[in-house]
């Protein structure tokens, strides 16, 4: 069945489900420091890969332009114009912050070029000011009429806003934005957010023969709860993909570069064309005259052999990849509710119910222990708690996207990792829910492989829910 009415279900489940949590409050977003945004390398570095953090750190805040000063190639289309405006909570690398910088895209200006970021854009109604920061698929074609054409499968990104009316644009002074108006109407459009890339390099050096024996146990622990799980895979070598809200990635290498070319419209040794929305992929391709506009050629971000120090030969990518790789993972920390610090022992409480009720089936507390590293001794022989099987799983019509990536379909996500959860605002895949108990309630929906689970959580008393909620906020 299509679901193209599950907006307006969801919003309405979502309301339901408010009274049910009345009796539990949500500690919210912790502020206090835990470190986030750390390296992991530590002083065993004998390779120097600490130089290449800082400058990946760098890169990874600094602002993209179309073709005037130092970091050229943003756009023809983009939904933003730095990584870390997107990658800001709690720190530099994590998911969207408080205050949407997409926001003001149209009316501020970067500093670097004259005019707003986005001149001549209209800002869609799903971009807010205190909102997620978002990007936004259609999930099937319309047809020539305006209507929807079920029997045509979209899901591509359809970028936010065009450099035509930047004063850098070039030649391209002619560029629409997507009918973002006409596919709201429609129920034809979802929403992603930013994903936090802490403790990445871990889940990148864990070996498939880990995930799979991994696996099997989780299997037999979800037979009665009506959980299974299976991973998506890399269309090229088959192995086991992992990152992104659909574990579409294969490496932190690919993860950047398709985001500097499918968020940014920056070119790259990885993907190296022009990328048109998928309605223009599908017809012509992007008009002549908003190709090149860097002047430089393509791709737009290449390596850079003549430069120093060492860390400055690299691409773009190959920087916020290693960046993303030495993150440190999030650390857990002291809860306050109320203005006052929940006990430890709540906290074990919590932990306890978290695998009394089967929650710890999909979010696997440990995984462990990592391969050994030809990167730094700290991504060696790692055992780490990212609360995930990194496996995707059926989450039913209620979160059902209708976007399917690689071997996930249109309601299967890989389990969110919770660490860190303690410090985020927005919560799921689309930054519908900013409290976790609505966010638990959410994954339950025909059709969902947590259904058990959550009934189970819905059977505990007031006080064991709020033990719970308290726990998962001091991932």
């Amino acid at each position: 069945m299509v679901k193209l009415g599950k907006f307006v279900m969801v919003m309405a489940s979502a309301a339901i489900f408010a009274g049910v949590a009345i009796a539990q409050q949500d500690p919210g977003v912790q502020t206090a420091s835990r470190g986030t945004g750390a390296s992991i390398i530590g002083s065993d570095d004998p390779n120097g890969f600490t130089s290449f953090f800082n400058d990946g750190l760098g890169r990874f805040q600094e602002v993209e332009t179309v073709s005037v000063g130092a970091n050229v190639g943003l756009g023809p289309r983009f939904n933003s114009n730095s990584c870390s405006s997107c990658h800001a909570q709690p720190a530099v690398g994590g998911t969207g912050p408080a205050t949407n910088p997409q926001f003001t895209f149209t009316t501020k200006s970067d500093g670097i070029v004259s005019g707003p970021i986005a001149a001549g854009n209209t800002v869609p109604t799903f971009i807010t000011a205190t909102g997620p920061t978002r990007e936004a698929r259609f999930p099937f074609f319309f047809t020539s009429s305006g209507t929807v054409n079920t029997s045509a499968p979209n899901g591509g990104v359809e970028d936010l806003f065009t450099v035509a009316g930047r004063s850098d644009r070039g030649s391209c002074t002619s560029l629409a934005q997507p009918p973002f108006a006409e596919a709201l109407d429609l129920n034809n459009v979802i929403f992603r957010i930013p994903t936090p890339t802490f403790g990445l390099g871990l889940v990148e050096n864990l070996d498939d023969s880990t995930l799979l024996a991994n696996q099997k146990t989780n299997l037999a622990a979800g037979a009665s709860l009506g959980i299974s799980g299976s991973f998506n895979r890399n269309g090229n070598d088959g192995t086991i993909t992992r990152f992104g809200w659909k574990a579409q990635n294969k490496s932190l290498h690919i993860f950047a570069g398709e985001a500097y070319n499918v968020e940014m419209g920056i070119t790259n040794e990885l993907f190296n064309n022009e990328r048109p929305l998928p309605e223009e992929e599908q017809a012509s391709g992007l008009v002549a005259s908003c190709l090149n506009l860097s002047g430089t050629g393509y791709p737009e971000d290449t390596s850079n052999p003549n430069s120093s120090p060492n860390s400055a030969v690299l691409d773009d990518v190959s920087a916020f990849a290693n960046f993303m790789r030495f993150l440190a993972p999030p650390a857990p920390g002291t809860v306050i509710l109320n203005g006052t610090a929940v006990p430890a022992a709540t906290i074990s409480a919590g932990q306890a119910i978290f695998s009394q009720i089967g929650c710890n089936v999909c979010h696997n507390p440990t995984l462990g222990p990592t391969q050994v590293s030809n990167f730094v001794p700290a991504l060696s022989e790692q055992t780490f708690h990212p609360y995930s099987d990194f496996e995707i799983h059926d989450l039913g019509t209620g979160l059902a996207d209708n976007v399917s990536q690689g071997n996930a379909g249109g309601d299967q996500f890989r389990t969110a990792p919770l660490w860190g959860l303690g410090q985020r605002i927005f919560l799921d895949f689309d930054g519908r829910d900013l409290s976790v108990p609505a966010s638990i309630q959410n994954h339950s929906s025909p059709g969902s492989e947590a259904n058990d689970v959550i009934t189970n959580y819905n059977n505990l008393n007031a006080t064991e829910k709020q033990e719970l909620i308290d726990f998962l906020r001091s991932l």
